[in-house]
């Protein structure tokens, strides 16, 4: 097929031509296309299928806010459904497929919807599957399931990758037309820093699809020669084909950079998109303004196109969609379509102008207060019905029509933090309102100054006054003359009368759909957008809202502003999910985490256990050791009986700093800490706001205004949030910074009674590490090997004398080295995570198994440790008295009568001769292990008032695995009960 509809000149390389499919046919078109402009110079119209009715449909606009031609692209994993033909770039070998249709787009056998619309009007859905109830689930949803939809996905994994990144900048240009261009050529030679966002591949806008002067050049010329300076500035970045998607709090914008999608693969180590989340101090919006059409019977067929797209594919891509074309308009934007036709060699039939002094035209008809009353031809426009001012009808002869009923300033992101768009009268638009996203200013066509020279002046206007706000000396640069037309526009949004006019094309809502919601009592803007879908595609209304909003109004007796529109929402474009994801996905969804002494632990063979995303050694086995037991026994028995090294740098560590640093902690924690001396820690326990214990750990306090805490390595995001959250939203008046620390310092466990004295070798001279000097529970900032910074805190988790040193995280490696290294002559032992758990429970802490998201401190026997002489977080609802019940659930430990029995985890707790039932249940076992210091299974329970059950007899029962013996209800605490070990 040539490219029959081919014009000369434009922005493209007709000197190169490279080849593309599109429903199995290949075709030629030049590198600058896109997919839909060079369709078009092929022949082709038809590109796609309306989403309910089927109907054929080729493209209305020529960018970003495309109802209609959607597309399939590529072949394989890389198939993407649902591309807009008007913005994907052509490349040699693109592969494009037609969607919605079956079995092809020229036949689609689902048109019949078309022919079956009275039954499928607007709200259809609500009133037919109602009834009778059984059929929905086993019929109506099926059926809707397979008809929804649009294109397909290929179901297979995407071979590219995506990424996210950050930027900041004094000032976000959201929009690269003339507007846009000035303003960051005044605020880049002001000396800020600048980031220019443009959809487009080619910066400029407009000025790339028009024909008008800038100064004595062409406007593209011009938008080419300021983006190469602005280019050459050092404080401004230029990003091209990047979608601002939404504003944000606190000047946050996101934006996606679609940095491979017009090429055939993304080059070697290159992501296909990134998602930029840039903090801006100030932004300008100057993304333009949307041609609306006017509607009318018929007027969705393959051909009829908004004006302005008309003149964009002839004057920038050398592209018509036929040789003989109308114009149907209420304003002078119209006229310069035709003229643009003209210049171009295609024949302007006629121009109908709603409007009955219309102005006259050279070279082509004017037909003044006309309109289009219908349209012909199966899959693709042959001629429309025009009746004249005089009320007398004919025909005109055209293969494409322009409409144009104006322009809609593109507000959507003044809108994203709920501001509402206000109407102008003088341009017949909604213009943004005055509450925007902080730091927004409005410039050019998105602010309602459609003329070039407005445009020009806006944006530099603003940049300056900005340059100035920011301490900068504002620089004007000089500006070209430009066109400064004053707008010419007499509204005419739909033609009376019509039986099947179009609104929304791709929802196939029709004029009859808006009309009917509001006799249904739809007359709520956000209702009649739910009941018909209005502006509900994937455009978002852009092309449909304001035609819809005029309809609405009309039949309701009301003006446009009294309607209102709809609220606008992020993304603006639609968004891959896979650039929201970025690199998280697969392996790198959970990325695996390594301590600092990863790769020493590796050395000695150890066997690892994914703790939450850590990789943590389990227990280190030694040559003739064939059973993970004996491994675990050992390092238990070893570190009791000397000292044993353990790598806890996964528990969480938050630097909690402020001159109210432990009044905060005081409300986050249940017992007090206000208090707490400098050089001490403590234990603390973590309510949830009902009253449920949510997380352990200690505090210590290394300054007045300075504490760390920890918390269980499962629960060190969560506990983050949580106090963030009270930080921001329950205390903000309170002076404290929080910051996650748990990556800065690899932290290590010294426990066993020859603790002291393998420190005394590592920690410098200057500190005093003596019982007297340094205490249970007191803490330190200290150095070790000779003057590296550290951190020494003397708390223990395995019930004997122990120490936590800490270390920034580039030293862990070394300090487990040197710690193994020193503790040689004390038969050292380095022991993994199942020996810190036999460790414990021989001690009777609690850990996650207790800690399990049901469980108070009353179950946990620490009731008293929720103050009443203070407020904190949980605790007025931990004094509930379901949550206090005589028969509570607490902590026991538990050993078997018959010592050689196991004791398994999640058995259940009856007595003796009761019936093994729920109605019977007295408990249940949390954590188990076999305790090589007892020489049995041992175990932790919850037990129905369980403090006064020691001694007793209970049956303990597993029909899980099997187990049914009898176990004494004995003190958690199995090893050093009154705790003399620790305290040596």
């Amino acid at each position: 097929m040539t490219q029959v509809n081919r014009l000369k000149g434009g922005l493209i390389d007709q000197s190169r031509a490279i080849s593309f499919r599109f429903d199995d046919k290949w075709m030629k078109g030049h590198p600058g296309d896109t997919l839909a402009s060079a369709l078009l110079a092929n022949g082709v119209r038809l590109m796609g299928r309306s989403f309910k009715y089927h109907r054929p449909r080729g493209p209305l606009s020529a960018g970003s806010e495309e109802p209609n031609a959607i597309v399939e692209l590529r072949d394989g994993a890389r198939r993407e459904p649902n591309t807009r033909a008007t913005t994907a770039e052509l490349f040699d070998g693109l592969t494009a497929q037609s969607q919605n249709r079956w079995p092809s787009l020229a036949f689609d056998a689902l048109s019949i919807n078309d022919r079956l619309s009275s039954f499928f009007a607007a709200g259809f859905y609500y009133k037919t599957f109602m009834w009778p109830a059984a059929f929905w689930e086993k019929l109506y949803e099926p059926i809707i399931r397979r008809a929804a939809g649009l294109g397909s996905l290929s179901l297979q994994a995407d071979p590219d990758s995506y990424d996210k990144g950050y930027l900041h900048c004094d000032l976000l240009i959201i929009g690269a037309g003339p507007a846009g261009l000035a303003a960051a050529l005044t605020a880049g030679e002001s000396g800020l820093n600048v980031i220019l966002a443009d959809e487009d591949s080619l910066p400029g806008g407009r000025l790339n699809a028009e024909t008008f002067a800038m100064g004595q050049q062409p406007g593209h010329d011009w938008a080419a020669e300021t983006a190469e300076r602005l280019a050459a500035l050092p404080n401004v970045r230029l990003m091209t084909r990047t979608t601002v998607l939404g504003a944000f709090d606190h000047g946050i914008y996101g934006a996606l950079e679609r940095v491979s999608d017009h090429l055939p693969v993304p080059p070697e180590g290159k992501p296909r998109q990134i998602l930029w989340r840039i903090y801006s101090t100030r932004a300008i919006l100057a993304a333009g303004a949307t041609e609306r059409p006017i509607v009318f019977e018929n007027n969705d067929r393959p051909g009829i196109m908004m004006a302005g797209a008309l003149r964009a594919f002839a004057n920038r891509w050398a592209a018509t969609p036929a040789q003989e074309i109308a114009v149907f308009t209420n304003n002078d934007d119209g006229h310069r379509t035709a003229r643009d036709l003209l210049a171009k060699g295609v024949t302007v039939t006629a121009v109908i102008d709603t409007r009955p002094d219309a102005p006259k035209g050279t070279g082509y008809e004017v037909i003044a207060g006309g309109t289009i009353t219908n349209t012909s031809g199966r899959l693709g426009l042959t001629k429309v019905e025009v009746t004249d001012a005089r009320g007398t009808r004919r025909s005109v002869t055209c293969g494409a029509l322009g409409v144009s009923g104006g322009w809609n300033p593109n507000v959507s992101l003044t809108c994203h933090q709920r501001g509402r768009p206000t109407w102008n009268a003088d341009i017949h638009a909604f213009v943004p309102g005055g509450t925007l996203p902080q730091g927004m200013v409005v410039a050019g066509a998105a602010n309602g100054l459609f003329s070039t020279h407005a445009a020009l002046t806006s944006g530099a206007d603003i940049a300056a006054q900005i340059a100035a706000d920011l301490g900068h000396t504002a620089t004007r640069p000089d500006l070209p003359q430009a066109e400064d037309t004053p707008l010419a526009i007499t509204p005419f949004w739909h033609v009376q009368g019509a039986k099947r006019a179009w609104v929304d094309q791709q929802n196939d809502v029709t004029a009859k759909d808006i009309k009917l919601a509001h006799q249904e009592n739809f007359t709520s803007v956000e209702h009649l957008k739910r009941y018909t879908t209005l502006g509900m595609a994937t455009d978002q209304g852009k092309t449909s809202n304001t035609a819809g909003m005029a309809i609405m109004a009309e039949v309701a007796g009301k003006s446009i502003p009294e309607v209102g529109t709809t609220m606008f929402r992020p993304p603006y474009t639609p968004t891959a999910i896979g650039a929201f994801a970025g690199r998280a996905r697969d392996k790198d969804f959970r990325p695996t985490r390594k301590t600092p002494s990863h790769f020493w632990a590796e050395e000695q063979g150890a066997v690892f256990v994914e703790v939450g995303m850590w990789l943590r050694a389990q227990w280190f086995p030694r040559a003739g050791e064939t059973h993970w037991r004996q491994s675990v026994d050992r390092e238990v028995l070893q570190t009791r009986a000397s000292v044993g090294i353990c790598d806890v740098t996964t528990l969480g560590k938050i630097d909690v700093q402020g001159a109210d640093a432990a009044a905060f902690l005081n409300k986050i924690y249940c017992n007090a800490f206000a208090k707490l001396p400098v050089g001490r820690v403590r234990y603390g326990l973590m309510l949830r706001e009902d009253g449920i214990a949510m997380d352990d750990g200690t505090a210590a306090r290394l300054a007045e205004d300075h504490f760390v805490v920890t918390t269980t390595t499962a629960n060190a995001v969560t506990v983050y949030r949580h106090m963030e959250f009270v930080r921001q939203c329950l205390c903000p008046d309170m002076d404290v910074q929080l910051i996650s620390t748990t990556e800065a310092w690899a932290q290590f466990s010294v426990a066993g009674p020859n603790a002291r004295k393998l420190l005394q070798k590592v920690v410098d001279p200057e500190f005093d590490l003596s019982n007297d000097g340094f205490p249970f529970m007191a803490c330190g900032e200290i150095t070790v090997c000779g003057g590296l910074p550290a951190r020494l805190f003397r708390i223990s988790f395995s019930g004997e004398l122990a120490y936590e040193i800490a270390v920034p995280t580039r030293y862990g490696d070394a300090m487990i080295r040197r710690l193994m290294e020193a503790g040689r002559e004390f038969d050292v032992v380095a022991y993994g995570t199942e020996a810190l758990g036999v460790m414990r429970i021989e001690k009777g802490h609690a850990a996650g198994n207790e800690l399990n998201g049901t469980t108070t401190a009353l179950n946990l026997g620490m009731g008293k440790m929720v103050s009443a002489n203070k407020d904190s977080i949980g605790a007025v609802l931990s004094r509930r008295d379901g949550l206090n019940a005589p028969d509570a659930l607490r902590l026991v430990g538990l050993r078997p009568v018959d010592r050689s029995k196991p004791v398994p985890a999640g058995a259940h707790l009856m007595t003796k001769g009761s019936p093994v039932d729920a109605a019977h249940d007295q408990g249940y076992v949390t954590s188990a292990c076999y305790s090589p210091n007892l020489g049995h299974s041992i175990a932790l329970a919850f037990l129905k008032s369980g403090d006064t059950r020691l001694g007793e007899t209970l049956r303990l029962v597993s029909p899980l695995t099997g187990v049914e013996h009898d176990v004494e209800v004995v003190s958690a605490h199995f090893v050093d009960p009154e705790g003399e070990r620790l305290r040596a």
